[in-house]
C-alpha cells in the first residue's frame, strides 16, 4: 500500500493521517501488507511516517542530506571531537 503523502497534502487532504489510518487498519485486521509512504516532501513527513508505523519511506536525496547535516549535529560533533582530544 503506497499513499502519496505530499500529493494528498497538495490537494488539501492530510496525507500523514491517511498513512496512519492505513497502518492501523491493516494491523488491526492482521493483513500482511507493507505500507510505503511516498511523495515525501519534508523531514517532518519522514519523522511522522516512522512514528505512525510506515514500513518503508521513499526519501528524496536532498532530505537525506538535510537530516544528516543539521547545524546542531555539526556543532555537537565538533564539541565531542574537541573534548575527546583532551583524553587521547
Amino acid at each position: 500500500m503506497s499513499p502519496f503523502v505530499g500529493r494528498l497534502d497538495d490537494i488539501g487532504q492530510d496525507g500523514m493521517k491517511l498513512v496512519e489510518d492505513i497502518v492501523n487498519f491493516y494491523r488491526l485486521h492482521g493483513y500482511e501488507t507493507a505500507v510505503l509512504a511516498a511523495s515525501i516532501r519534508s523531514v517532518e513527513h519522514i519523522n511522522k511516517s516512522a512514528a505512525v508505523g510506515a514500513d518503508i519511506i521513499t526519501i528524496p536525496p536532498h532530505l537525506i542530506d538535510k537530516m544528516l547535516h543539521h547545524d546542531l549535529t555539526e556543532k555537537g560533533v565538533a564539541k565531542f571531537m574537541e573534548d575527546a582530544k583532551k583524553y587521547l
